[in-house]
Order: C-alpha cells, then sequence, then structure tokens
C-alpha cells in the first residue's frame, strides 16, 4: 500500500511508452504475498525488497530480478487540530508514546520494526492494552482521522493523501525506520521484456522527482 501513489503516478507518466494498459492492484504487503504464493497470475509484484528476496528464493519470483524501486522513511500523524507531539529526539517520542492514548502502526515491515522498537524502549508492555492494530490494507491514517486512534506510525507516503490528518513529522533520524521497496518479476509471466522496459523507466531519473513527490527517495 506504501507504493500505492507513487507506482500510479509512475505507470501514468509511462503510459505512452507502454504497449497497452498497465492495470496495478494494490493490496496489503502480507496478503500481496500470499497470492504470489498461491500461483496468482501476475507480471510484476512490488514489495519490501525483505520479502521479494523470499518470493525469489521460493521460486515464486525469477532470479535476478529484483529490482529496487524506492526508500520510504516513517512518519507520525495526529487528527486534523491536535496538538503535535515532540518529535525531536528519540526520548521526546518515546514521551508521546507513552502519554498516547492509543497507538496504531501498520502491519507491513515498519510496523514490525516499531514494534522492536517499543520493546528495546522497555514499554512494550505498558502500552499493549492501548496498541490498535490497523488491519493490512486498511491506511492507519484513516484510523487516526476517525478518532479511533490518537498517535499513528506509517509510511510517510500512505500518510500523505488522509484527509482529516495532521502529519507531525518523520520519526528522529537517529532511529528511523526506512523500508527499500523492490520490484520482482514472476516467474509465470510472458512479458518480462515489457516488465524490464518499464522498470528501467522507473529506476531512471525521470522518476525521481515523482517517488519524492510521493514521500519517499530514489533507492539507488
Amino acid at each position: 500500500m506504501a507504493t500505492r501513489q507513487v507506482l500510479a503516478e509512475l505507470v501514468a507518466a509511462y503510459g505512452a511508452r507502454a504497449a497497452g494498459p498497465i492495470t496495478i492492484e494494490a493490496v496489503g504487503g502480507v496478503d500481496a504475498a500470499k497470492r504470489v504464493q498461491a500461483g496468482e497470475a501476475f507480471d510484476l509484484v512490488v514489495l519490501a525488497s525483505d520479502a521479494i528476496d523470499k518470493l525469489i528464493s521460493a521460486g515464486h519470483l525469477r532470479a535476478g530480478s529484483r529490482v529496487d524501486l524506492v526508500r520510504s522513511g516513517v512518519a507520525v500523524a495526529v487528527r486534523a487540530g491536535a496538538a503535535l507531539p515532540d518529535l525531536s529526539t528519540e526520548d521526546a517520542l518515546r514521551a508521546a508514546v507513552l502519554a498516547a492514548r492509543s497507538v496504531s502502526c501498520s502491519t507491513g515491515p515498519s510496523g514490525v520494526a516499531l514494534g522492536k522498537l517499543f520493546e528495546r524502549w522497555g514499554i512494550a508492555d505498558q502500552i499493549a492494552g492501548r496498541m490498535v492494530q490497523a488491519p493490512p490494507g486498511v491506511p492507519v491514517g484513516t484510523l487516526v482521522a476517525r478518532g479511533e486512534v490518537e498517535l499513528g506510525f506509517q509510511q510517510l507516503s500512505e500518510l500523505l493523501h488522509v484527509e482529516g490528518i495532521t502529519v507531525a513529522g518523520p520519526l528522529p533520524p537517529a532511529i528511523q525506520i526506512v523500508t527499500t521497496f523492490s520490484a520482482g518479476i514472476p516467474v509465470g509471466t510472458a512479458r518480462a521484456e515489457e516488465v524490464r522496459a518499464l522498470l528501467d523507466f522507473m529506476v531512471s531519473p525521470a522518476a525521481d522527482e515523482a517517488k519524492q513527490r510521493q514521500g519517499m527517495e530514489p533507492a539507488r
């Protein structure tokens, strides 16, 4: 889901070069991996790099087909109009988490990393009853906008376009969680050459502005 907007923009920009229409389906990363493992037919898969590596190792994606597309960081959101938390330091963020009535993060790689961060801080048990797990494919920002969550953590790209929230800022640099999202080519596709041409465009300098506009950085 973190790559939904940037992929849509890049595909639209590539449109004139494509041999035909390109359809993108954005779902939660866990569900996407399961569908690939189940043998559902796709011409291209985009997931966190470690998930792509696992699908390659399992024989679902072509060996050597991984292409790193973007690097994506985590930001913090509150409901529009709410007071902004202090995110200037690791200690300030820890205090904000402890003070929040409810906290939410995704089921993706950033959510897993945040869970480990809370454990390292020694507060995982203390806030367990206040953690609200966003279902796969449901943006954390949506829960924040509805007032169901006071403090939401998610990829900046997933928070930018959610109405009813304020992005308080990124995680402090010392503990920023950066996920590399990569593409892989399924073993069963008959359009590998077309996909490689699309990927060549997606990693070219011509794609950099779109990535930055969607809250990400080029992976190269």
